[in-house]
């Protein structure tokens, strides 16, 4: 079964899971790419262990990874597919759930 801390497109992930459990695995997308995280996993937890980082955000557009991980701070807001802006950091990852990291064209 491949490991579902795979790098997409060569492109290793900022996390490690330290401990891999049998945790049972939920499909999503990010930007479109076919990606898993586990059942009950924070958005920002799947995603990072994937990617390097979260993206970038309007004014100065540096990539951004995440800062206080307790839903306070702004930098771990993600878009998902149907429009809606969402904390990463304290939204669980769901079945089909479609990430948009790429806001080059969003007004946030």
């Amino acid at each position: 079964m491949e490991d579902l801390d795979d790098p997409i497109d060569g492109v290793q992930g900022r996390w490690v899971r330290l401990a891999r459990g049998d945790g049972v695995p939920v499909p999503f997308t990010i930007d479109g790419i076919p990606a898993r995280g586990r059942a009950g996993e924070m958005s920002i937890a799947a995603i990072l262990a994937i990617r390097p980082d979260l993206g970038s955000l309007p004014p100065d557009r540096r990539s951004r990874a995440g800062f206080c991980l307790i839903g306070l701070c702004q930098d771990c807001w993600v878009r998902l597919e149907d429009g809606r802006r969402v904390r990463a950091c304290t939204t669980a990852v769901e079945p089909g759930m479609a990430v948009r990291l790429d806001s080059s064209d969003e007004s946030w």
